[in-house]
């Protein structure tokens, strides 16, 4: 009896989504932050700058803890965790950019401006460089339209989803892949603090800038 022979066809890994539907959902997800930025209930420190790197420690160890849980799976299932993995990062820092600046006795809150600028500063300086801007021993915050800042934030989307091949990538190496996206978490948490800081700890004008 003859032997029909089958060809055996390699699985191939699950591609990634394409790049202008994950810049889209990242600039929606940066937008969800912004319109839900936490008030900070804390009181302006005689130490601040102390009191700010305690606070930086603690919200860079919980981001790390939630990042490298959310990277665990692996394979397809890590591009699923990647947006709720940033969403909750981001939430986490920017809660600490509202403690920065009620430590540092800015107790009139964190303007969308200031936070885009604090959030993404190291990721995305180009998106974010007018939003804020160093004059002398002071700096100018230029509060923006609500359609200036959706550009912003889709700049900024777009941005991250050029970055953001190599931690995908991590996700097919679980264990290992989700201690590196921990450990990136920690590292990122710490820059958001360090822009934080830089801001608050100044004198801040605020400029209102003419879209028309």
């Amino acid at each position: 009896m003859p032997q029909t022979s089958r060809s055996v066809v390699p699985r191939r890994a699950e591609p990634a989504p394409p790049r202008r539907d994950v810049a889209g959902a990242l600039a929606a997800a940066v937008l969800d932050v912004l319109g839900t930025a936490p008030k900070s209930n804390r009181e302006a420190s005689d130490n601040p700058a102390e009191a700010a790197r305690a606070a930086t420690t603690a919200a860079a160890a919980k981001a790390a803890t939630a990042a490298g849980a959310l990277a665990l799976p692996p394979g397809p299932m890590g591009w699923l965790t990647m947006l709720p993995e940033l969403l909750t990062v981001w939430r986490i820092q920017a809660r600490l950019v509202a403690d920065i600046a009620a430590l540092y006795g800015k107790r009139g809150g964190v303007t969308r401006e200031q936070m885009l600028y604090c959030l993404f500063k190291h990721t995305a300086s180009q998106a974010v460089r007018d939003l804020v801007v160093r004059a002398g021993e002071r700096w100018l915050v230029r509060q923006a339209s609500s359609a200036a800042l959706q550009g912003v934030a889709r700049r900024i989307g777009v941005r991250l989803s050029q970055q953001g091949v190599s931690k995908a990538a991590a996700r097919w190496l679980p264990v290992v892949g989700a201690m590196g996206v921990a450990a990136y978490a920690f590292y990122d948490t710490s820059q958001v603090a360090r822009a934080a800081t830089e801001l608050f700890s100044r004198p801040i004008d605020f400029e209102i800038v003419d879209e028309g």
